[in-house]
């Protein structure tokens, strides 16, 4: 049978299904994508997705996902004894819309802005504006999901999709130096303390900066 195959970048998004990947513990094989070097616009790569997004992963039959959600709710599907999302139909909606909001707000309005600034403006004074925007805008956007992470720990009680998504982002925050909410650091912290997450940041190229962080 073959195996799973996962387009990613590290330290992209595709980190926080890089983490899923591995609590769900299936077979499969990593292919980097260099969006630098613009490897997301080969032919090959728009075969699988022509969107020319990250990330992707092809499916054992051929079938191949292309964007967070959609993986995300697949692995809790094919791997349901790792209770990535909830049975009760509430907290599975109330899941998928937090993951909706990360993925698509924090990221996709916020994120978006600091790190690909010259999408919105060819002028690079004007770019510097939109870094700032996005900047202003992710500090925002995490308040909300401050609020979200009320009671402590992960959102739902026990570590699912959403809360991988989460990370990626609160990731990202650390890395530019923007400072988390309180309890979005608390999640980040209890978050480190997953095997998974310490594995995937290790082979991401991220051990030292771990190491830093836990001291």
């Amino acid at each position: 049978m073959a195996n799973l195959r996962f387009y990613m970048t590290p330290g992209s998004c595709t980190t926080g299904i890089h983490i899923l990947l591995e609590e769900c513990g299936p077979v499969f094989e990593v292919y980097l994508v260099n969006l630098m070097a613009g490897d997301q616009h080969s032919a090959d790569y728009r075969r699988l997705n022509p969107k020319g997004t990250i990330p992707t992963l092809v499916l054992e039959d051929g079938t191949a996902l292309t964007d967070f959600l959609s993986i995300s709710l697949w692995l809790a599907q094919a791997y349901p004894q790792k209770s990535l999302l909830s049975d009760d139909l509430i907290t599975r909606l109330k899941t998928i819309e937090v993951l909706n909001y990360v993925v698509n707000t924090i990221h996709g309005q916020g994120f978006t802005r600091i790190f690909t600034a010259e999408k919105y403006s060819e002028i690079p004074a004007e770019q510097e504006r939109v870094q700032a925007q996005g900047r202003t805008l992710v500090s925002e956007y995490f308040m909300l999901a401050d609020e979200w992470l009320e009671g402590g720990g992960y959102l739902f009680g026990q570590f699912s999709i959403a809360d991988a998504a989460l990370f990626y982002t609160e990731f990202w925050a650390k890395h530019i130096g923007l400072p988390l909410p309180s309890r979005c650091q608390e999640h980040y912290r209890l978050m480190l303390t997953r095997a998974s997450v310490d594995q995937v940041m290790t082979e991401e190229g991220y051990g030292k900066m771990l190491s830093e962080i836990r001291r």
